[in-house]
């Protein structure tokens, strides 16, 4: 991923409130309410030590919980050197949104610790996850039905393995406790299908945009994703897999890429998997056969590249008022959170972009998230229970066939048609279900509401009539 420094001063907390405000006026709801669906419920800043070689370094570190509408609470932990409150306070807001939007029922939620990871060795990262572990449960701040804790930029499935362990060791008679954090190695509670998850959903979010004819008409462009050319900003986790399964699975043409060392550009198209191969071996895309190297100085000329569909996969922040007027792409999907501040976006729908927002498109994560804690809870894989039986069903079909028809398969048919779903298979299709689901209600309601113009301000009066529909059915006790 690309770590970069905001370069706007409108904050990224205040672009998401923006993004709120502008919504807000189009569900009709009291101002009241409205006020206890926008600001967090809880902001926890946490500072404890730990042991470096050494030294004794004073760690700081963020949980916030936005909204208990919906428990338990769910988002990520971030290891970064600029994490601060008021960005795990976006952060945890947009969660909370992104829940309701896709129709997960938990509330929002973040953490974020103040370190630069790759600055530790992993036995330090262990102290130091293992003890902000052990300041959430203290604070009764994580737990299968408490907090749900996730990985983000600077963690992934080994601090959400080192999370689990903490936990167990200290609740050893909670026999959920594995649903305490999702995102773990597979053979530690985890689900297939969860690392790719982000990505995967950004890839079925874009496809399903460019599958509607009359909103591609409008852009000058043809239906489906096929063909499409894609600039992509970030290499990361997210970017990886988007750029992988777009290329693979929709046929896209990837003809621009940018990290943190610089870009590339090919208009004739760049072999993701080449690229990750090469990047792997040689530390850095630059240099790769074919394609152009950019100004590494200027690390976001890569978004104003010509292309039909960008794809900010890095940081918040990256495209403002400064460069907003330069962006080529007629579509925007917002793999990352917030790469378009609230000022920014203004520009580019007058310039007639569509802009596919994060709140929706990088849900994939916390929808697979909610798969695997649904397999905690339950303690056992998916399609356990049900895929031998469906795949003896299947080979009776199949034989009724040739029977009737007195025509023969070929094993590679028999095995197509006849196979049981795995666990992997039954997490890819609830992922597109919920994928194309939440962006029909979302434009439905673009549609729907004149006043509407734009899918982040559809998506997020989706979610505050969600929310809504919560606290009124509730209401408030004591």
């Amino acid at each position: 991923m690309i770590d970069l420094e905001p370069k706007s001063q409108t904050s990224f907390y205040q672009s998401v409130q923006n993004y709120f405000e502008k919504a807000a006026q189009h569900t009709g709801l009291h101002r009241g309410l409205l006020d206890q669906i926008r600001e967090c419920n809880a902001v926890y800043q946490i500072r404890f030590p730990v042991k470096v070689g050494n030294e004794y370094k004073v760690i700081e570190a963020y949980r916030v919980q936005h909204s208990h509408h919906r428990t338990p609470t769910k988002g990520g932990i971030r290891y970064s050197n600029h994490v601060n409150q008021e960005e795990v306070m976006a952060l945890a807001t947009l969660m909370t949104y992104k829940c309701a939007i896709v129709d997960v029922p938990f509330g929002g939620a973040k953490g974020g610790v103040k370190i630069n990871p790759w600055e530790y060795t992993p036995s330090q990262l262990e102290k130091i996850t293992r003890r902000y572990t052990t300041e959430l449960i203290g604070r009764n701040m994580i737990g299968p039905s408490v907090d749900v804790p996730a990985p983000d930029y600077g963690t992934g499935s080994r601090e959400m393995a080192w999370i689990f362990d903490t936990y167990r060791a200290f609740k050893g008679g909670d026999i959920d406790a594995a649903g305490c954090v999702t995102g773990k190695p597979v053979n530690q509670n985890g689900i297939r299908g969860r690392t790719e998850a982000t990505g995967r959903g950004v890839f079925y979010g874009i496809r399903e945009a460019c599958d509607q004819a009359g909103d591609m008409k409008k852009l000058g462009l043809d239906p489906g994703i096929a063909g499409k050319k894609i600039v992509l900003q970030g290499l990361g986790n997210v970017g990886s897999y988007t750029a992988t399964i777009a290329q693979d699975e929709g046929d896209a043409v990837i003809v621009g890429v940018g990290e943190v060392e610089g870009a590339i550009y090919n208009i004739n198209g760049i072999d993701i998997h080449e690229l990750l191969k090469f990047r792997k071996e040689t530390g850095s895309i630059l240099g790769f056969p074919g394609a152009q190297n950019l100004d590494k100085k200027d690390r976001t000329r890569v978004l104003e590249l010509e292309c039909d569909i960008l794809v900010p996969a890095a940081l918040e922040n990256q495209i403002t008022t400064e460069n907003a007027h330069r962006i080529q792409a007629k579509i925007i999907a917002e793999a990352a959170n917030g790469p378009i501040t609230s000022m920014a976006e203004e520009v580019l729908l007058k310039n007639g972009k569509l802009i596919i927002p994060d709140v929706y498109l990088n849900a994939g994560g916390v929808t697979v998230s909610y798969f695997e804690w649904l397999k905690n809870l339950s303690h056992m894989r998916f399609g356990r229970m049900e895929k031998r039986f469906n795949q003896q069903i299947n080979q009776n079909l199949v034989d009724l066939l040739e029977r009737t028809t007195g025509k023969s398969v070929t094993d590679r048919e028999r095995m197509m048609v006849a196979r049981g779903a795995e666990e992997i298979d039954l997490v890819r299709s609830g992922l597109e279900e919920t994928m194309i689901t939440a962006y029909q209600q979302i434009r439905e309601i673009m549609l729907r509401k004149r006043k509407v113009e734009d899918l982040r301000t559809a998506a997020f009066v989706s979610a505050i009539n969600k929310i809504s529909s919560d606290y009124l059915s509730l209401g408030i006790f004591p």
